[in-house]
């Protein structure tokens, strides 16, 4: 791909328009704190047609600074509107640190013609706008891109052919694999599909109609999440998404519907500086720390952000740290100042010591610590002398052990107090002994689980807590694998618990949690080998753990804890 020669000899002379930007963003803007101070007034151009790949406008505001000179451009392009709080977020901000910014509504969303299509037109559109871009006299040829969740998909789709012009990207709590975000081992993410429909169909429309639709799916939430069957049942809170159907049909990631639909490989061969910002009970987080590990295998030039935040806390309470870490890598690979950047390629925040971290990469040399489950409900280090049944609990899908906390999307995602949900009937604890020295857990974390059951269908949910000294017992990780055992001969299930950075206090015990499910979270396995979306009947099924089952830790090798002997 070629470009124009950039440079003050081949453009035209630029007049700013006299737009100031929305009294709505300059409003939330004087809210913010711990932000650098602005360097520059800011103009706005708002209404920019730029056509589309298929010729459809996009509509597209610009944000520049109100001082001559060259500045670089940041292509931010959203489905969820160009207002609030995108406008004062990523128009007005960063145009005070000295760029253009364009913020553009995607087809078919915030006033763009065209029909939106879930992630099929983002890369053919990204690249009609650089084409626009290189049109216009402000342009000055050096592009970056920024955004978060689905902003983060449409750059990496731009980058699957990445015009010369782009120099930097900033991916932020983002998405690469759509898929992934919907289905865990044939698993529908049901609460994650609900508020995805939500924010897609709504909040392109303004904050009015997002926020009614936001308390109508909560009001519902329960009647829509228990309808049997399942599939258009979201209908009564949202309307028709006929997207929304299609991704909650098909569990198969080999399915042609989803054929195109992974950005994966984007990463394999990138040479473009990327900097990939997420939270540890984000609900995308395994996706950048994928990226990550693709973007350091092809030699590429990145950094890693990791706070203890969800996915829409990262750019609430987190916003300081997200915009300076974002700010650092644009002025360091756009603006030739390196002068913000950290020494390090990874900061992560270590959750339990509430302290920051550099490291050298990530994740940083550790050992794998087992732990194994016992009769007695006591998490060991000594391991089993067979794999007898240990113990077992009954999961009834018409009572689904319900969900609480972890990674997700909604208001309800982050670390809670399990204890009410450990004391169910369907939930099995294993903990640990008061630890005498602090334990590290840095890295992925998973479960190899064997599991025998009665139907032959099940789900198991298995999440690793901190439990301190006054018993509250916090969730640090978690994941869910499906089972397909063959009646009641036991079967291995390896279940990944995604990563984490925790630090286990002096005092503190480690706590190995287990369940049928996660509603609504998780759809519920109808417990009879039905589709979780079409399922009218459900059965009970019983779930027996057996004693060579073992939680693996991933251990930082100055960490150390009770001894193997040490049983609890």
């Amino acid at each position: 791909m070629t470009s124009p020669t950039h440079g003050p000899e081949a453009r035209p002379t630029w007049a700013p328009p006299a737009g100031k930007p929305p009294l709505s963003a300059r409003m939330m803007r004087a809210t913010w704190r711990r932000l650098p101070a602005k360097l520059h007034d800011v103009g706005w151009e708002p209404g920019l047609v730029v056509p589309a790949a298929d010729g459809s406008p996009l509509i597209t505001d610009h944000y520049f600074p109100r001082t001559e000179g060259d500045f670089p451009t940041l292509l931010v392009r959203s489905p969820y509107g160009r207002g609030l709080p995108w406008s004062p977020m990523y128009g007005m901000l960063f145009a005070e640190q000295g760029f253009h910014v364009v913020l553009q509504s995607c087809r078919g969303t915030g006033g763009s013609g065209g029909a939106f299509d879930l992630w099929r037109n983002e890369a053919v559109d990204g690249r009609a706008t650089v084409s626009w871009l290189r049109e216009q006299p402000w342009f000055n040829g050096t592009l970056g891109t920024i955004g978060p969740s689905y902003l983060g998909y449409v750059q990496w789709a731009l980058a699957l052919d990445p015009p010369p012009e782009l120099k930097a990207m900033v991916v932020q709590v983002g998405l690469h694999d759509p898929h992934a975000l919907f289905h865990t081992d044939g698993a529908l993410h049901l609460e994650t599909a609900l508020a995805v429909g939500v924010g897609m169909t709504y909040q392109h429309q303004g904050t009015g109609p997002f926020l009614k639709a936001t308390l109508r799916l909560q009001r519902r939430l329960r009647e829509v999440t228990t309808a049997k069957p399942l599939r258009g049942a979201y209908a009564s809170a949202l309307g028709r998404v006929p997207w929304l159907d299609e991704v909650m049909t098909h569990p198969d990631a080999e399915h042609p519907y989803w054929r195109g639909a992974s950005l994966a490989e984007t990463a394999r061969r990138l040479r473009v500086p990327t900097s990939l910002i997420t939270g540890w009970h984000d609900a995308l987080a395994d996706q950048t720390f994928e990226q990550y590990d693709r973007l350091r295998a092809a030699g590429c030039e990145t950094s890693l952000l990791v706070g203890p935040w969800t996915h829409t806390s990262a750019l609430q309470q987190g916003w300081p740290e997200v915009f300076a870490e974002s700010l650092a890598w644009l002025r360091a690979h756009l603006c030739a100042d390196p002068s913000g950047l950290r020494p390090t390629r990874v900061r992560l925040h270590i959750g339990g010591e509430n302290a920051w971290r550099n490291l050298d990469d990530w994740p940083p040399a550790a050992e794998v610590s087992p732990w194994f489950p016992t009769a007695q409900g006591h998490l060991t280090r000594q391991s089993p002398t067979d794999s007898a049944p240990l113990t077992s609990f009954r999961y009834d899908p018409e009572d689904p052990t319900p969900s609480l906390g972890g990674p997700l999307l909604s208001r309800t995602a982050g670390p809670r107090d399990n204890r009410t949900l450990e004391a169910r009937d369907d939930v099995l604890t294993f903990t640990g002994p008061p630890l005498t020295e602090p334990v590290d857990v840095l890295g992925p974390i998973s479960a190899r689980l064997s599991i025998s059951t009665d139907t032959g269908h099940a789900d198991v949910f298995t999440r690793l807590c901190d439990v301190d000294a006054q018993g509250r017992s916090v969730n640090i990780c978690d994941g869910l694998g499906r089972l397909r055992t063959d009646g009641q001969e036991p079967s291995q299930i390896t279940v990944p618990m995604s990563s984490t950075a925790h630090r286990v206090a002096v005092g503190h015990r480690m706590r190995w949690q287990i369940s049928g499910g996660a509603h609504p979270r998780y759809a519920r396995n109808p417990g009879n080998g039905e589709s979780a979306v079409d399922a009218t009947t459900f059965t009970p099924v019983h779930i027996t753990l057996h004693a060579d089952s073992v939680l693996m830790l991933t251990v930082h090798a100055h960490s150390s804890g009770p001894g193997p002997a040490d049983s609890g």
